[in-house]
């Protein structure tokens, strides 16, 4: 009996599924059907009562798996102490990423933490979507926006300003907009999830909100894209500043309507439980708080962003 198979004991007992465990612990339905068989064998006894619809516990089963998950999580913990005594930072951080912010920021970032932190490997997730943890093959998430789940255990990295921008050719092509309500004339890049277009820009100046409905030619569900389509002067995009940094930093793009503020939004770090946040979690944590700050120093140095920005969340609501 291997450890591992375990692991796969105490996933399909939570999913009441082989296909479903499998997916989560990155393996194929058989290597989780053998792994199950080699438990059953060793035991002597029949964990699960399998039928053409469904999968549940045996009342060796419901005996069982308290316990298997008790030794395991005592087991897990012996393991970290040892790490922690000795100061050993090591481990694979299954993480996901949003795409834009993950392909342009973060795949560098990680490769300093990386190089910082040998013993550490990532298998890396990139999607706009939110993660289901109990799905998807990851441990932590990087997202915007506070986590909406009590369940769920998160650390904010920081405050993101968005900003409204676009290239100096297409702003000389087709004019720069002096108010929100310009923008009714221009090209919006617009970004969809789940279905949903967000067309209605919002703004704030002075406690008043501004409302704008755009009109486009592009709209795609990967942020990624969008930031494309900006830098190549297809039109106006409003987007996170940390997205748009080294664009911004470059002078690719420039910032525009800076007296009206966009709904601005955070970063997080988000963990399904406490035994996800491990040391090299902690570390990552704060090497992100880092980075993020030295990437807010620069914008806030060149007048893109305010400091008031970046330290308080300022008040707006729709």
């Amino acid at each position: 009996m291997l450890l591992e198979d375990l692991n796969v004991i105490l996933k399909v007992a939570e999913f009441r599924s082989i296909t479903a465990a499998a997916a989560s612990l990155d393996m194929t339905t058989a290597t989780a059907s053998a792994a199950i068989k080699r438990v059953e064998r060793a035991l002597d006894v029949e964990l699960f009562i399998r039928t053409t619809r469904r999968l549940r516990l045996s009342i060796a089963g419901e005996r069982y798996i308290p316990h298997c998950e008790q030794a395991l999580q005592m087991l897990d913990q012996a393991k970290q102490n040892v790490k922690d005594d000795l100061d050993i930072i090591d481990g694979e951080l299954r993480i996901s990423v949003p795409s834009d912010l993950g392909r342009h920021l973060i795949l560098p970032w990680l490769d300093e933490f990386m190089q910082t932190h040998k013993g550490v490997s990532v298998k890396l997730h990139i999607s706009d979507s939110n993660i289901d943890f109990y799905r998807d093959p990851v441990d932590i998430a990087l997202r915007y926006g506070s986590p909406t789940d009590a369940n769920l255990y998160g650390f904010k990295i920081c405050n993101v300003p968005r900003v409204l921008c676009a290239t100096p050719k297409y702003l000389e092509k087709n004019g720069a907009p002096k108010h929100p309500h310009d923008l009714t004339t221009h090209n919006g890049l617009l970004y969809q999830l789940h279905d949903i277009i967000h067309d209605v820009w919002a703004f704030s100046q002075q406690g008043k909100i501004i409302k704008v409905k755009m009109q486009s030619n592009r709209t795609s569900n990967d942020a990624e894209l969008v930031r494309r389509w900006c830098v190549s002067g297809k039109g106006i995009a409003a987007k996170s500043s940390l997205d748009m940094s080294n664009d911004l930093l470059s002078n690719k793009i420039i910032p525009i309507l800076t007296e009206f503020t966009l709904n601005p939004t955070e970063l997080w770090l988000i963990c399904p439980s406490r035994q996800t946040i491990t040391p090299a979690v902690r570390l990552l944590r704060e090497h992100l708080k880092m980075k993020c700050a030295e990437v807010y120093s620069q914008l806030i140095d060149k007048g893109i962003v305010t400091k008031a920005d970046v330290d308080e969340r300022s008040q707006f609501s729709v």
